[in-house]
């Protein structure tokens, strides 16, 4: 029974404070690309939910690059490994691997006939190098810094120069290739975060964590002037990028702004501000064609209008941090895919469009543990900070009044019909109704770790439901090993549960269910009531026909960024039984 992969939910740029992130440009104009865990995320730039996910690195990666004739992307890891592969199949099959230096890549450059490459970074014996693409032959020796080489940018004009911004507040400038090293610049009074060459090379620029920009001769290296004066922003400066025509620059500060500067004039033309929170600092940019973006410590991708400074076109959201959970929701007759990551966040995406948003205001503060929808369009969330949350879909937005604080941790929570939730706590069961606490069990004889209300009106395992409390009816299911997850279909008529011996159960059919070679933690039952999926830390997704366990389609996962193999981590995937 054959599968499709559908759409790939791509995941934000993985952030840090005060550290730059890099976004690469495809030369044809078509596509961006950044990181996140051992993943390269390859974006449309019209339409960014059109996302392709390269997952090949063995170690986190920190930079990719396309070359200028676009085939190829070149992208670095914290392990000091280069991978370079093919942009024109879907299987991007790799070229060459080498391992220039023996920390992070920072940064990566090509030279314009995309036969030479610079890698940056941190190591011990070096802290970049740059070789023949083709065969890692040294064509140079980058040497001069202290300390590690933050950014790396090679003119794209005969004859070759490159450039080196440092964490030593220095940058220097090499001749090549080979590539000599010529001089040491030390205008900068703190770290080098960046320099880039404008397009037709006769200039390039560095930026710093001093707030300053200093423009330079391309071909010589020789100071030309400074942009903006003494300060060019008031924080610092992490990210520059050209304009195709070489006449401007776009910079992007940790003072939450971006600015758009003339080069000839040394002025800034307009100031874009992303806002005041500190999620709002500005540590990526690209100018792109027309398109005008930067990445802000939230991950958040940022369309800039130049003719409305003080609005985006475009905010591209999403999740930067692992997602622990996930559910499905129709609305205004669209099903949508609501997710909840490791740091609280929750994204609503349209399952045919890939189109995304977040709920605004205040939500949960720590990990979204697990989320399910009930009958009047209400996303219940329990998380680790101690809370269930009830959020309208339809709003849109997280309601300051329906917050229930538990007395305990909450692992999960389940819902019925008239108003009910059950919450599992850590040592301790909890009914609610119409949003308040019920009916506690404490001093359990047992770890509970998930539940499941019948949708008729009964409670998993071992409890009913009479009016606001639980009654031990006595009867238990026996399985082969901890139980890890359970839901009943939709219809009440069957209850699916696995557990961590590699087990699926389903009853009323007394069925089992064997094919994940590691534990399975996490399932879903289809709208049909027929089928069920199963996803597992063997990174495999199995879809089940609940009358034949021999039925089944196998979903080879990607590999995720996050230690929680949910059905939807990085990649959101859809698979079709065929029929």
């Amino acid at each position: 029974m054959p599968y499709e992969l559908k759409h790939v939910f791509a995941s934000l740029p993985q952030m840090e404070r005060g550290v730059a992130k890099v976004i690469g440009g495809d030369p044809k104009g078509n596509n961006f690309l950044y990181t996140n865990g051992k993943c390269v995320i390859i974006r449309n730039i019209e339409n960014p939910a059109i996302a392709d996910i390269y997952t090949e690195h063995a170690h986190t990666v920190t930079v990719a690059k396309y070359a200028p004739s676009g085939y190829y992307i070149a992208s670095g890891d914290a392990s000091g490994r280069i991978r370079i592969w093919d942009t024109t199949q879907k299987e991007h099959l790799l070229k060459y691997e080498y391992t220039p230096l023996s920390g992070k890549v920072k940064d990566i450059a090509w030279t314009e006939d995309s036969k030479r490459i610079a890698a940056v970074g941190d190591g011990r014996e070096k802290f970049g190098a740059v070789f023949l693409w083709d065969s890692g032959s040294s064509v140079g020796e980058l040497s001069g810094h202290a300390k590690l080489i933050n950014s790396v940018d090679i003119k794209q004009t005969r004859p070759y120069r490159l450039a080196l911004a440092s964490d030593d507040t220095c940058g220097s400038f090499f001749e090549g290739p080979p590539f000599k090293f010529k001089f040491t610049m030390r205008e900068h009074s703190q770290f080098v975060n960046c320099v880039r060459f404008s397009p037709d090379g006769n200039r390039f620029v560095t930026a710093g964590a001093d707030g300053q920009m200093f423009l330079y001769d391309g071909k010589d290296g020789n100071l030309i002037s400074t942009l903006g004066g003494e300060k060019a922003h008031k924080g610092g400066i992490y990210a520059i990028s050209w304009s195709p025509d070489s006449s401007q620059l776009i910079s992007a500060s940790g003072d939450k702004t971006v600015k758009l500067w003339d080069v000839g004039a040394g002025t800034a033309v307009t100031t874009f501000n992303l806002g005041s929170d500190v999620t709002d600092q500005q540590l990526g940019c690209l100018w792109q064609n027309e398109h005008l973006l930067t990445i802000s410590l939230s991950g958040y991708i940022n369309y800039l209008d130049k003719n409305n400074p003080d609005r985006t076109i475009r905010t591209v959201k999403g999740h930067s941090k692992s997602i622990q959970c996930v559910t499905v929701h129709k609305k205004d007759g669209r099903p949508h895919i609501y997710s909840g990551s490791h740091d609280g966040h929750i994204n609503y995406w349209d399952a045919e469009t890939g189109e995304n948003d977040c709920f605004s205001g205040k939500g949960h503060s720590n990990q979204v543990s697990q989320m399910v929808t009930d009958d009047s369009s209400e996303l219940v969330t329990c998380s680790m900070d101690d809370t269930l949350r009830y959020t309208n879909i339809n709003k849109t937005e997280y309601s300051a009044s329906d917050v229930v604080k538990m007395d305990f941790q909450p692992k999960s929570v389940s819902v019925a019909a008239g108003g009910l939730s059950l919450a599992v706590c850590i040592g301790q069961v909890v009914l609610l109704k119409n949003k308040k606490k019920v009916f506690t069990m404490d001093n359990l004889d047992y770890e509970a770790e998930v539940g499941a209300l019948h949708p008729g009106g009964w409670k998993v395992r071992l409890y009913s439901v009479q009016g606001n409390t639980l009654k031990d009816e006595g009867k238990t299911i026996e399985l082969t090993g901890a139980i890890t997850d359970m839901a009943y279909s939709n219809d009440g008529a069957y209850l699916a549960l696995i557990d961590d011996k590699k087990v699926t159960s389903v009853f009323t059919v007394k069925n089992n269910f064997y094919g994940h070679h590691a534990k399975p933690v996490t399932l879903a039952w289809s709208p049909d009531n027929e089928h069920f999926a199963t996803g597992g830390m063997d990174m495999m997704v199995f879809i089940w026909t609940v009358s034949d366990p021999d039925k089944r389609i196998k979903v080879p996962g990607r590999p995720h960024t996050c230690t929680h193999s949910c059905l939807a981590c990085t990649q959101t995937y859809t698979a079709l039984s065929g029929g």
